[in-house]
């Protein structure tokens, strides 16, 4: 499960309205790379692939993210910062041991 909070939600339709595409929800996934071993992937999708896993956050904001990687992402959180310092989407991960200092990569 992916928990997605009032933040996050608020910025995915946001961004969507902003961009006018006909997206209707945000891609989360994982691939190997990175300077620890994976790397987060964040994408704008018209319609969930046919074995996506579709979250649903406060006002129906979409988060889809495939089979593979939700065995890494299952039970976190996604967040979206907006402090001074940076600005954007976070995933709080249990299953990161440790994270790279670009916040992108990780390794489980």
């Amino acid at each position: 499960m992916i928990q997605i909070t009032e933040n996050a939600s608020r910025q995915i339709h946001k961004m969507l309205a902003k961009r006018q595409l006909g997206e209707s929800g945000l891609r989360v996934g994982v691939k190997a790379g990175g300077c620890s071993g994976f790397e987060y992937t964040f994408g704008w999708e018209a319609d969930p692939r046919q074995d996506d896993v579709v979250f649903e956050g406060p006002d129906g904001a979409k988060v889809f993210v495939d089979p593979r990687s939700l065995r890494v992402l299952d039970g976190t959180v996604l967040d979206y910062d907006t402090s001074l310092l940076s600005k954007g989407f976070l995933l709080n991960n249990p299953h990161a041991k440790s994270t790279c200092g670009c916040g992108v990569s990780f390794s489980v």
